[in-house]
């Protein structure tokens, strides 16, 4: 099923399949919910998969005015009451990831369990020369995927990144004290040649209470396009099963 919902204005198009527990995929910027496209099948054999594209990415239209961490966090709260009908899992990639944790922090009886896929939270958590720029001309290929769907036009896209741009060099950083606070179950996922500099993914890890970690080898920044069968059975494992009690605990000795 695919349609569209009002969000205080935002007329937010997503895409529902399967049955059970709702279970909320956030894109990442200048993508949308073809993303998780290669991985949806089997997710969507255990839960009611709910794929919203924000403002201005994939056929949701753009709004005026800049994006913002409080509107863009807004939108997925009043998602989640109104579609979700309140709590649910959420699988966040990328920039999706980064709004997810302010989520997390400012509504956590909003998110059951919580997978962040390649997320940084803040700049710095990109590799060197990974930071997104908004100078020249964005790659063919995801100005082609964008006009594809689109309600906006081809020639909307420079003013889409330049917004994406943006958010990401304006957001304020989730801290060491935020993510300490987060209260849901959490993954932590990347791929291990990711544009997230290994060791702010095992600061996000670190920083979580209870976090688990999953590096994916021979993956990159896209790791649920290049190994989707693999993400998915993680992302599965981690949903569907309560922890193990490990043998030789180091960070949940005591815990």
């Amino acid at each position: 099923m695919e349609t569209t919902i009002d969000l205080g204005g935002v007329r937010t198009w997503y895409a529902e399949h399967g049955a059970g527990e709702p279970l909320v995929l956030m894109h990442g910027g200048l993508s949308d919910a073809r993303y998780f496209g290669p991985a949806l099948a089997p997710l969507a054999e255990h839960f009611r998969v709910l794929t919203p594209e924000r403002r201005g990415h994939g056929h949701t239209p753009d709004t005026d005015g800049p994006y913002t961490v409080d509107a863009l966090v807004g939108d997925t709260a009043a998602f989640l009451e109104k579609v979700a009908g309140g709590p649910a899992h959420l699988v966040a990639y990328s920039q999706g990831a980064g709004l997810a944790m302010h989520l997390a922090v400012r509504r956590p009886d909003l998110v059951s369990r919580l997978v962040l896929v390649s997320g940084a939270a803040d700049a710095e958590g990109l590799l060197p020369g990974m930071r997104p720029s908004a100078e020249g001309e964005p790659p063919e290929v995801i100005t082609d995927m964008y006009a594809e769907v689109s309600p906006d036009g081809r020639e909307h896209f420079p003013v889409v990144v330049r917004k994406t741009v943006d958010l990401f060099e304006t957001q304020p950083p989730v801290t060491a004290g935020n993510l300490a606070s987060i209260r849901a179950r959490t993954l932590v996922m990347a791929g291990d040649d990711d544009i997230v500099r290994p060791e702010h993914t095992r600061f996000l890890y670190e920083s979580i209470p209870g976090a688990e970690l999953a590096v994916v080898p021979g993956a990159s920044h896209v790791l649920f396009l290049e190994k989707p069968e693999l993400c998915a059975r993680l992302v599965l494992d981690f949903l569907t099963a309560d922890p193990v009690p490990t043998m030789m605990p180091i960070r949940r000795a005591g815990a």
